[in-house]
């Protein structure tokens, strides 16, 4: 059996697999290291590891629009028979949600720094400067973007873990195919 890059009418390509796993790791990552970032007691090593999150925050941006594009142009696979009419109407909400907060949590990012009166340029990866946001710089501003960014990061981690309790809940309890479609690529055949 060939292996597909697309999806099919019952499971995801290899395009959606791995572009779902690799935006899993980076926001699970991004919302550890934020964390770790904050707490270090040295500047030197803090300033470093803000620097490397923000890397991480643009290459995420980049990830799931490019995720959202897929999806847009590609079937989706429909949920088995036995997921209730409840599920089947949350699913959809859950996953724009996710979509949202990986929107939402980078762009929050980028707008902290853009409006922060340190004016310490971005260069993702160190391979070239981030350009600001088009947005006034003040401690105001800043304080906000900051609440705005935290609040996003917990309310978006919180999301994540709901939605990894939900693929274990079908796996191990319903034990149908919906985590399975995410992991092994659709096939020619099926």
């Amino acid at each position: 059996m060939q292996s597909s890059i697309t999806n099919t009418t019952t499971r995801y390509g290899w395009a959606m697999i791995i572009l779902h796993w690799l935006i899993g790791i980076i926001f699970i990552g991004q919302f550890v290291l934020g964390v770790v970032m904050v707490r270090i007691e040295s500047q030197r090593m803090s300033f470093e590891l803000i620097q490397l999150h923000k890397s991480f925050g643009f290459l995420l941006l980049g990830l799931i629009i490019l995720r959202i594009a897929w999806r847009l142009g590609n079937a989706t696979p429909p949920l088995p028979a036995s997921v209730g009419t409840l599920e089947r109407k949350t699913a959809p909400l859950a996953h724009f949600a996710l979509y949202a907060f990986q929107v939402a949590l980078p762009l929050s990012g980028w707008a902290l720094v853009s409006v922060s009166t340190l004016e310490i340029p971005t260069m993702p990866f160190n391979q070239f400067v981030m350009p600001n946001l088009p947005l006034s710089e003040s401690d105001a501003a800043e304080s906000f973007w900051t609440a705005a960014h935290w609040y996003l990061a917990y309310a978006g981690i919180a999301l994540v873990a709901l939605h990894i309790a939900a693929a274990l809940r079908h796996h191990f309890l319903l034990r149908d195919s919906v985590l399975k479609r995410i992991i092994t690529p659709s096939s020619d055949g099926e």
